[in-house]
């Protein structure tokens, strides 16, 4: 288990003091694949560097099974650090050496055996699926191909935990997802937890069981996967899930409209003709601003923002009306919203009750 408390990191710059994190808190547990998200400068890198102490922290601690990471000696350090290895986006091979020799430089850093080390070097190529190259030198393979061998040469040791920063940001879509399942497929069979740095919210739908979202240093929202696609509360966290959605979320509560946030957590909910039959029942039409879906575990989820046309009865109405389906939770932003039948409807959707 990996534990972060408190965490703060500041560094001294010629125009001042930059604080890259602020206060993090986070909580990893054994044999999860843990995305870490955020925009570019939200601090996800310095996080990283901080949980393998490559980057000291200012305040707070990082502890891996209860050992205060901060408080280890050079050589308790170097062994730690073989514990918790570390994949990049730019791979990091020796160019002058063969695929081979890369995966075997960890072992040789550790003293093992030459003969032992070819072995073990053998059998981690088997495992990425990359053992027909051995001999091979990191100039002649391809993006994925490479990426292969830093993950071989990651596990090398034994690990832990292996922390993946940005591991696919230079991959194409296909590659990317050989890539991520590759990842899963270690995480599954050989029990270790990975932390996934990214800022791209379908590698975290990928394979991700949780997630903390950063936003300038901070986390601003964190859970399982799911509840945080099915309902993202914080402001960075929208912009992130449903980009195509910020400009609309924006505007929730502009004056002089009836804007109904619809989030659809399952498939039932999402691929009913909702919107058609409220209209054909009850005479209720409404306007969508704009709606996102994706799938996740075999499950749709999504948001739609919807604008009601009328005036405080009708938005009753249409709340009553939605308020019966299951798996869909209603955010009702309105200068009609403190109507009696509208709060009472909303907010027992809010409590989860279907």
């Amino acid at each position: 288990m990996i534990e972060i408390c408190n965490l703060s990191k500041s560094f001294v710059t010629a125009g001042g003091t930059v604080d890259a994190l602020r206060n993090v808190n986070l909580t990893i547990r054994d044999g999860d694949i843990y995305g870490i998200i955020g925009m570019s400068g939200a601090g996800k890198s310095t996080l990283v560097r901080c949980i393998n102490m490559l980057e000291r922290p200012t305040e707070g601690t990082v502890k891996l099974d209860g050992v205060d990471l901060g408080m280890l000696n050079k050589h308790r350090m170097q062994e730690m650090r073989h514990h918790v290895t570390m994949i990049f986006q730019s791979f990091n091979l020796l160019m002058q050496r063969n695929c081979l020799q890369n995966i075997m430089l960890p072992l040789k850093l550790i003293h093992m055996p030459r003969e032992q080390a070819e072995k073990r070097a053998g059998e981690l190529l088997k495992t990425v699926g990359m053992e027909d190259k051995a001999q091979a030198f990191p100039a002649q393979l391809s993006g994925g191909q490479q990426q292969r061998i830093a993950i071989a040469r990651a596990l090398a040791t034994d690990p832990k935990v292996l922390l993946c920063d940005e591991a696919t940001s230079a991959l194409d879509p296909k590659t990317t997802h050989d890539i991520l399942s590759l990842i899963q497929e270690i995480n599954q069979k050989m029990r270790i937890t990975v932390i996934v740095i990214t800022h791209q919210m379908s590698v975290v739908q990928e394979i991700c069981n949780r997630v903390a979202i950063l936003e300038n240093g901070s986390v601003v929202e964190e859970g399982e996967v799911s509840e945080v696609f099915s309902n993202p509360r914080a402001r960075a966290t929208k912009r992130l899930v449903y980009p195509d959605m910020s400009a609309g979320i924006e505007n929730l509560g502009a004056p002089h409209h009836q804007m109904i946030r619809l989030v659809f957590q399952g498939a039932e909910a999402a691929t009913r003709p909702l919107l058609a039959s409220m209209a054909m029942e009850c005479r209720i039409p409404a306007n969508i601003l704009s709606a996102t879906t994706r799938t996740l575990d075999g499950k749709v989820y999504g948001t739609m923002l919807i604008n009601i046309p009328g005036g405080p009865d009708e938005l009753a109405r249409a709340v009553q009306y939605l308020s019966e389906t299951p798996d869909l939770r209603i955010q009702v932003e309105s200068e009609y919203a403190n109507t009696e039948g509208v709060n009472a409807d909303a907010e027992r959707q809010e409590g989860g009750e279907h």
